[in-house]
């Protein structure tokens, strides 16, 4: 007999369950976009200020963008208004920041 485990958020104190596609990063969808978020700001800025871009940082950002448009996918049925305009801002974000980075010579920093 296989039951499905629900499976809670890894930040200490929520309870939130976590959506198929991140459950990878096991947690809730809202810590989710705020690590993402906070992620994609800090490559941003980096970009603004001349500094190298950590190429790791980078690939996960990227990685978010498919994580994101993902959950869109699979909540398409009953969309929590509130989440679904978080993760399109975030989806802005990172298309920001391809642009960025596109239109500028940007050194990336090798992971050591």
């Amino acid at each position: 007999m296989n039951s499905a485990l629900s499976v809670t958020c890894r930040k200490s104190g929520c309870l939130r369950e976590i959506p198929p596609g991140l459950s990878a990063e096991q947690l809730c969808l809202d810590h989710f976009l705020e690590q993402a978020f906070s992620r994609t700001e800090e490559s941003l800025k980096s970009c603004r200020t001349g500094l190298p871009l950590d190429q790791h940082v980078l690939e996960w950002v990227l990685s978010d963008a498919l994580a994101v448009v993902k959950n869109l996918e699979d909540s398409a049925d009953v969309p929590d208004p509130e989440q679904r305009d978080r993760m399109l801002e975030l989806l802005l974000s990172i298309a920001n920041l391809h642009e960025y980075l596109a239109h500028h010579s940007i050194r990336l920093q090798r992971p050591a």
